[in-house]
């Protein structure tokens, strides 16, 4: 029995049916990992979703949308004068996509306006989950707050796990994604990076020292993606591990790989499996993901 949450920023999802017809959906990269952390978690734990939406019918359409799939939406504020963003994908033929978003009245954007709505939010969970966009949405004074906010739910007990999820185009400037990202990672004890966006930005040479750069900030377990190679997990007590890829035969859609790996994780740990099968697990559930299409994949999920 346990409480898990995830924190960012759901939108309204267009994706491509067909020649000029595009399908309406709801995600978002941690709206994804709660989706499905949902289907992995076993029926005594709870799985909520934290943010802020507007007062609007899209809004209620979407916590109508949350709720119809498991997720607890109790504790999701709403905001008179705003509403939920919107973006658009556009695939490539290897199945790696582009984003379109239009995010400007986005209540999400305004989670540390009440900072007691987002302590009382926080409070009671044993696993709390947000991302470096979570971070990019939010005005630079806004970071300080919700990161504080965090590390009082940790030291009440919680494990906090962030994925690095890098948006460039979502922060001010490199400078400022670098220090978002940092100050992030110190708040958390799983950090989730993906190796090619790290040495990018901050010039690792090897995802060893990427996990090695996270667990000086203060992570207990550091797990580096590098995308269709082996993962690289490195964890205090487990020291240094390399788990195996999974083959994919076709890839279909990569959005929500990270997210669901995510999902996977997490979902391990919180039940008790060991590092090496959580990780293959993780690995396994983001394999199936981009073999189907869209960010939200039941066939993935669904029992054998």
């Amino acid at each position: 029995m346990g409480a898990f949450l995830a924190l960012g920023e759901c939108m309204v999802e267009l994706s491509s049916a067909g020649g000029d017809l595009y399908r309406r959906g709801f995600a978002g990269d941690t709206f994804n990992t709660a989706w499905y952390a949902r289907r992995l978690l076993p029926a005594d734990w709870t799985v909520g979703y934290g943010t802020c939406v507007g007062e609007d019918k899209a809004s209620q359409e979407m916590l109508d949308f949350m709720a119809a799939e498991g997720i607890e939406t109790s504790g999701i504020r709403r905001v008179p004068d705003a509403t939920v963003g919107l973006y658009m994908i556009s695939l490539e033929e290897n199945g790696e996509r582009s984003f379109s978003y239009w995010r400007g009245q986005s209540a999400a954007r305004r989670m540390t306006e009440d900072l007691k709505w987002l302590d009382g939010l926080l409070k009671d969970r044993d696993m709390i989950h947000f991302s470096g966009i979570t971070l990019a949405i939010l005005p630079p004074k806004s970071r300080e707050f919700f990161c504080g906010a965090l590390a009082r739910a940790r030291q009440r007990g919680a494990i906090v796990a962030f994925d690095t999820n890098l948006r460039p185009k979502l922060w001010e400037s490199r400078e400022a994604m670098k220090a978002g990202l940092t100050m992030g990672a110190r708040t958390a004890d799983i950090v989730l990076p993906s190796f090619d966006e790290e040495t990018e930005l901050f010039g690792d040479a090897t995802p060893e020292a990427t996990a090695e750069r996270y667990r000086k900030l203060g992570a207990d377990l550091v797990a580096v993606k590098q995308g269709p190679g082996a993962l690289t997990v490195s964890q205090r007590e487990a020291g240094l591990l390399t788990v195996p890829s999974v083959p994919v035969t076709k890839v279909v859609d990569t959005t929500a790989a990270g997210d669901s790996f995510a999902a996977g994780l997490l979902s391990g740990l919180a039940m008790g499996l060991p590092l090496e099968e959580a990780a293959a697990q993780a690995m396994g559930l983001a394999a199936r993901v981009i073999q189907a299409p869209g960010a939200l994949a039941p066939s993935a999920v669904a029992p054998a």
